[in-house]
């Protein structure tokens, strides 16, 4: 009985999924006619600076299109473009622990905000310029440097670049 449920219920799915239309279990969205991305360099205009951010930023986003999309990167002209610049690189203390009447942070936070503007040249409607933001936790003993950079690093980047991806050609 629990078979013959599971069975119904897994084609009353598909159903539903193939009744709604076109859909990509990839994520990779409607690019429509585009062919060609165009993902210019992100400065980093934040009032701290970490000194491999803009060319990681960069490199990753790239990699993060061309692995995902069928679109060819090109250096000018492309049909789909990013520009913007990394407006904020902070560290703010989260929370406090007391100690024999100190208090210290137990954690501290690194949060990035990247500023992109987004220009579709074949479906302008879908332009835009937003800031997309994301942190990352870290204890308070520990140095931001290292592994614990990268690691921290690693999570915000990704995430960042997978708003922008979703924003832009996924439309999530």
């Amino acid at each position: 009985m629990k078979k013959s449920i599971l069975i119904l219920f897994y084609s009353f799915s598909l159903i539903i999924l193939i009744g709604c239309g076109a859909y990509s279990f990839t994520g990779k969205g409607d690019i429509g006619d585009a062919e060609t991305i165009q993902i210019d360099f992100f400065p980093n205009q934040a009032p701290l600076v970490e000194p491999s951010l803009s060319q990681r930023f960069t490199q990753d986003l790239q990699d993060l299109f061309t692995r995902q999309t069928n679109l060819t990167l090109v250096r000018a002209g492309g049909d789909l473009r990013f520009e913007g610049e990394i407006i904020d690189y902070r560290i703010t203390p989260m929370s406090a622990t007391s100690s024999q009447g100190s208090q210290s942070a137990a954690q501290n936070r690194l949060t990035i905000v990247v500023n992109v503007r987004y220009t579709n040249s074949k479906k302008e409607e879908d332009d835009f310029e937003k800031q997309f933001s994301f942190y990352s936790d870290y204890g308070a003993a520990q140095q931001l440097s290292g592994s614990v950079l990268e690691a921290a690093l690693d999570e915000i980047l990704t995430r960042i670049h997978q708003d922008i991806f979703n924003a832009s050609v996924a439309k999530w």
